[in-house]
Formats: structure tokens, C-alpha cells, sequence
């Protein structure tokens, strides 16, 4: 492949990491397509090996993380739609009562769904490390698919009484099931396709698809607040999402049945090593099964208090409509998610070490200064950009965590040492967010949450300080042959 070498008259004013991912995404393209071609930007021509590591990214590369990126979006779709339509469809599976009450039921089968992530993180997480990262994954989304199939048709609390909210909590564990094994394998999977040099970019394409799911689930719901009304919604309209998430599994199903296999698992699965994906072989490693769920920790709070619990305090706390509390979430989301690839671009560059403990350190300081000031503000625009602030603190843990992990891991024991003890921090920690924060609230002592999350964020920080750099002993180079 050959691109022909032409210069920067000013190269240093061309190097910002963002300029850097977005021509990265641009290069790959034209790597694939268009091997010859010169590029121009701002009028000036540049040389791609001089700018870039000097790889290129196959076309089996870029599809897979393409392929795997998108079920990813489409489990986390499934996965999110339940909070985004929680405050429509709470009072369908509980008796009438208190506003707060009725989200307080709700959000604590979303915390039971967690409860199966563990599970999931194992099942999936052993299947991926025996079987295959490909099979893992293609079972998860049917299992979602099914879950939410489920919650699109279970009868109200008026039908069929206690029943409903039963039926509810099977579907809610079904999907936690799911997407226990989603994350350490999708994580896993995409860690093990990318190049060398460029693991944090191609990674954090996870948290875009994971944030892009939630996404998705906010903007169908701002369609559905434009056509429907308020009544309906509540009567009828919150079941339109979870039919939806049903179908769009079915095309994921598709979608990943024809990805391929990472080397890094062909290199040894055809090895006779009973230890593989199993949990005795992963105690091996106690020191980096403490290491993920310490910097899980923090970084999982405060990622479930400013996306899928924010949505409702936006309306129960600083009394927004829920139109407003939607789109607020939804454009802050957004600039959320195409931020990702900066960090992760930048943690390549510079190391994954330096971002953690940025994150660490600022969400230490300003988490009770932020959802304070979010508390009292009556401004929809101070909202959103309170919200946002907090939303970039965070995308020092979110755009790498994933790679992170991965690099903690041998290749016979990576999706489970990822998965499971990350499932199991989410399960207590993450998973009982938005519960904590309404039960306080509900007590009256809503600001003891945020002193909850700037602790969890502290401690985690101890662990980045005293982390090596993964960057620099990743396990992921004793088994790819890139």
C-alpha cells in the first residue's frame, strides 16, 4: 500500500488529538479504498505516515470493530430503554402512589437487573475464553432481544395484579443477564482486533456504542413526546421502544454472526488447557481482579449519575419538564459519546495512567460543587452545562477503561477477568445508583449521594496512583501477532 509523502509547512499546528481522531477515521477509509490518493486539508497537503503510527488497519480489522461496535449499540439500546422510559411506565406495574415511590420501585428492579450482571460477566465470560469472543457475543443479543420482546408485552398492574411487576423483574433479569456478558467480551473483543498503537482509539468505540445505545433510546423518546401525548405515552406509547429494541437485536444476531474471530483467541483455542475461562485460573491474577474493580469503582457511579439516573433528577430535583430533562440529556450525551475517541486517541499518546488520575482527582474535587450547583439551578442551559462538565470529568475512566482491563489479562482468561469483577462492582455500585440517590432523596438528605460518589471517586483514585501504566505492560502483547 503506498500513499504518496508530502509535507506540512506548519506540521505543528496540525498535531491537536482531535484533528488527529478525526483524520484517523478519514485515513482508514482511504487506506482501504483509495491507496494512492492525496488528501488536503485546509489547503495544504500533509504526509498520513508522518502524521499517524505508521500502521495500517486491514479490512477484516476494520470490519469486525465496525460489526462488533454496532451490536454493542444495540444491546446497550435495549439495555438503556428501560431508564429512559421508566417515568412513563412506573405507574403501569406498581399501585398509584407517590411520584418519587413509584420511581423508587422501578429503579430497584433496574438495581435487581444488575444483580445478574455478575452472572452474565461469567457465563459469557467463560463461554468467549473456551468457545469464542464471536459465539459469547451472538448468544448475548439473543438473549436481549428476548428480554425486551418480553417487556413490550407484559400485561399492566390493573390486568393481572402482582403478576406484572413479576413478569417485569424475569424480563429486567434476563437483560442484566445479557448485558453482564456484553461488556467484558465486547471489551475483550474489540481490544484484541485493534493495532498496537492505536488500542485506546479503537476501544473507546465501546463507550461510543454503549453511549450511542443510550442515545438512541433518548432520541426515539423525543419523537414519541412530539407525536404522542402525555396519556399516551403513559397508557400505551412507553411499549413502542422495547418492540423496537427486540427487532434491532435480531439484525445485531445477524451482524455478528459474520464477524470473525480475533487472533489472539485462534492462537489458543485449539490448546487442550482445561483452565481456560475458568475461575480457578483466574485467581492467578489477584492483583489485577483487585485493580478493575478498583478503578470500577469511582468511575461507575459517577457514569450512572450522570447519564441514567440524571434523566430523573433533572425532573424530580431541579424540576424541569421531562422534555426539557430529554433533551438537555440527549445533546449532552451526544457531545458525551464523539468525545470518547479524543481521550482515547490521547491515551495512546500519552498513556492510560495520566487520564484515570485526571478523572480521579476532578471528580474528587468537583463532584459536590456540580450536582450541588445542578441541584439549585432553575436554567435549563446552567443544566446542560453542569451536566456537561461532569460528563468530561468522566470520559477520563469511560473512553479507556475498557483497553485498560483488557491489558490487565492473559488471552485465556481476558473476557471473564474482565467481565466478571466488572460486573460485579457495576451490580453494587453503579446498579444501585439511582436507587441510593432516591432513597436519600426520599429521606430528605439528598446531598449525603453526592458525598457518596465523590468517596467511591477517591478511592479509585488511590488505585490509579499506585497502578503501573497498562499501556506499557500489556498482556495483549504476549499473545497477538499483529
Amino acid at each position: 500500500m503506498t500513499v504518496r509523502s508530502v509535507h506540512f509547512s506548519s506540521r505543528a499546528a496540525f498535531q491537536p488529538v482531535i484533528l488527529n481522531a478525526v483524520k484517523e477515521l478519514q485515513l482508514n477509509y482511504f487506506q482501504i479504498h483509495f491507496p494512492r490518493i492525496n488528501s488536503y486539508y485546509y489547503g495544504k497537503k500533509f504526509s498520513v505516515h508522518k502524521f499517524l503510527p505508521e500502521e495500517n488497519i486491514s479490512r477484516r480489522r476494520l470490519k469486525a470493530i465496525i460489526g462488533g461496535s454496532i451490536g454493542n449499540l444495540v444491546e446497550w439500546y435495549d439495555w438503556y430503554a428501560y431508564s429512559a422510559f421508566a417515568l412513563y411506565f412506573s405507574a403501569s406495574f406498581f399501585p398509584e402512589g407517590n411520584k418519587t415511590a413509584q420511581l423508587l420501585n422501578t429503579a430497584g428492579i433496574f438495581a435487581l437487573g444488575f444483580l445478574m450482571r455478575p452472572i452474565g460477566g461469567w457465563l459469557f465470560g467463560r463461554i468467549a475464553d473456551k468457545v469464542g469472543r464471536k459465539q459469547s457475543m451472538t448468544l448475548s443479543v439473543l438473549l436481549m432481544s428476548f428480554g425486551s420482546m418480553l417487556i413490550a408485552f407484559i400485561p399492566t398492574y390493573e390486568a393481572i395484579g402482582i403478576i406484572a411487576p413479576v413478569m417485569l423483574l424475569i424480563a429486567r433479569l434476563l437483560q442484566g443477564l445479557s448485558v453482564g456478558g456484553e461488556y467484558g467480551v465486547s471489551a475483550t473483543y474489540l481490544s484484541e482486533m485493534a493495532t498496537k498503537n492505536r488500542r485506546g482509539f479503537y476501544s473507546s468505540f465501546q463507550y461510543v456504542t454503549l453511549i450511542g445505545g443510550q442515545l438512541f433510546a433518548l432520541g426515539i423518546q423525543l419523537i414519541l413526546q412530539k407525536w404522542l401525548s402525555d396519556e399516551d405515552l403513559h397508557d400505551w406509547g412507553w411499549r413502542i421502544p422495547f418492540v423496537i429494541g427486540a427487532i434491532l437485536s435480531l439484525v445485531a444476531l445477524y451482524l455478528r454472526s459474520t464477524l470473525y474471530e480475533t487472533k489472539a483467541f485462534e492462537a489458543q483455542k485449539n490448546k487442550a488447557d482445561e483452565r481456560k475461562g475458568t475461575i480457578k485460573e483466574l485467581l492467578k491474577h489477584p492483583k489485577a481482579l483487585l485493580t478493575v474493580v478498583g478503578l470500577t469503582l469511582g468511575g461507575t457511579l459517577a457514569f450512572y449519575t450522570y447519564t441514567t439516573y440524571m434523566q430523573k433528577f433533572l425532573v424530580n430535583t431541579v424540576n424541569l419538564s421531562k422534555a426539557e430533562s430529554t433533551q438537555i440529556s440527549f445533546i449532552s450525551m451526544l457531545i458525551f459519546a464523539l468525545i470518547q475517541p479524543v481521550f482515547g486517541a490521547l491515551s495512546d499518546r500519552i498513556g492510560r495512567r495520566p487520564l484515570l488520575i485526571a478523572f480521579g482527582l476532578l471528580g474528587t474535587i468537583c463532584t459536590v460543587p456540580l450536582l450541588t450547583a445542578l441541584s439549585h439551578t432553575t436554567s435549563p442551559y446552567s443544566a446542560f452545562f453542569l451536566l456537561l462538565a461532569g460528563l468530561i470529568i468522566v470520559s477520563g475512566y469511560t473512553s479507556i477503561n475498557a483497553i485498560v482491563k483488557a491489558e490487565l489479562f492473559p488471552a485465556q482468561v481476558r473476557a471473564l477477568g474482565v467481565g466478571l469483577p466488572y460486573a460485579l462492582t457495576v451490580a453494587i455500585f453503579g446498579g444501585t445508583a439511582e436507587y441510593v440517590a432516591l432513597w436519600l432523596k426520599n429521606a430528605g438528605h439528598e446531598e449525603y449521594f453526592y458525598w457518596y460518589i465523590t468517596g467511591c471517586i477517591f478511592l479509585s483514585l488511590l488505585v490509579y496512583v499506585g497502578m503501573r501504566d497498562t499501556k506499557e505492560t500489556s498482556m495483549l502483547e504476549k499473545d497477538l501477532k499483529i
